[in-house]
């Protein structure tokens, strides 16, 4: 039987439930090229004023970048084709949640999308893992309509543990059902600014023990939970957050952190801990509502 967590006091209870059982570290990851990626429509506060303005060749060269510069986290990284008429398929982050149990088996839970425009994204995603041989679940939408994969849904570095945000792109109950699926506990974090709609907009694991986040996106009790669980914990302020995506970092090897170029103070904080920073510029791909993290999906 699952837990979901939405207070510090239940976290502060169940501490040993939430540390005892240790997951694998990833080591693969997909990207999807971004053949057809453009701004389209406006479904978040980042995309308003943008429709029409990417430089494609220049996002192309920028999406390379990046994909080389995880290779040189010695991270295997698979190559997804972009669809046309899906412009943002290549934020691959949000079409599913992967899972790896005690026994090795990989599973995924495939997202039910909070946009009608990027609903049929899920599919060519899900024929990915079926080519990987993964045991693949789906949501039938009438308990459960909105679950937006990892960028709502991240595992806790190392541990069977999974943070949920929730409030603008994934249902509560969403939670709920991964918890008694897969018997996970759950520490769901509510989300209450429109800018920081996904968990990985504000939320950046880098280890076990440390954090960064955008703090103003949290009500009280999410920010305690956070500050229960991690000894460190990185604040960005809000014009990094906002305008830098500076939380949307990924760091895949607890060692090295990719974020986007320009956050001198977020990047001078990870320094001081310990972490190699390289800067990234995923400009056109900000105009939207997407950066670093937003551009990958790590699984087993």
């Amino acid at each position: 039987m699952g837990h979901v967590f939405t207070t510090s006091e239940q976290v502060k209870k169940n501490l040993e439930l939430l540390s005892s059982q240790n997951m694998p570290h990833p080591s693969k990851m997909f990207m999807v090229r971004p053949t057809h990626f453009s701004v389209d429509y406006v479904i978040n506060p980042h995309m308003a004023g943008n429709v029409g303005t990417v430089d494609k060749e220049k996002a192309m060269q920028q999406w390379e970048t990046l994909k080389n510069q995880f290779e040189k986290c010695d991270m295997e990284v698979a190559e997804i084709e972009g669809q046309e008429g899906l412009p943002d398929m290549v934020f691959c982050a949000n079409q599913s949640l992967p899972y790896i149990d005690e026994s090795g088996t990989r599973k995924v839970l495939m997202s039910r999308m909070h946009s009608e425009q990027r609903k049929k994204e899920v599919g060519f995603i899900q024929a990915f893992y079926e080519e990987q041989g993964y045991e693949v679940s789906t949501l039938d939408g009438t308990e459960i309509s909105e679950l937006e994969g990892m960028g709502d849904a991240i595992w806790h570095s190392g541990k069977k543990m999974l943070w949920g945000g929730y409030g603008f792109r994934t249902e509560l109950k969403a939670y709920e059902h991964i918890s008694n699926l897969w018997d996970v506990p759950i520490l769901a974090l509510k989300l209450q600014h429109p800018e920081f709609y996904h968990l990985d907009t504000c939320f950046c694991i880098l280890n076990e023990e440390s954090v960064l986040i955008y703090p103003e996106a949290f009500d009280e009790e999410g920010l305690a939970m956070i500050r229960t669980m991690f000894s460190t914990v990185i604040e960005a302020d809000q014009h990094e957050a906002e305008k830098l995506f500076a939380c949307n970092a990924t760091c895949p090897d607890r060692k090295n952190v990719l974020i986007q170029a320009g956050c001198e103070k977020v990047n001078a904080a990870l320094e001081a801990k310990g972490f190699h920073v390289h800067e990234m510029d995923t400009t056109e791909f900000l105009k939207s509502g997407g950066s670093v993290f937003c551009m990958k999906l790590i699984y087993w």
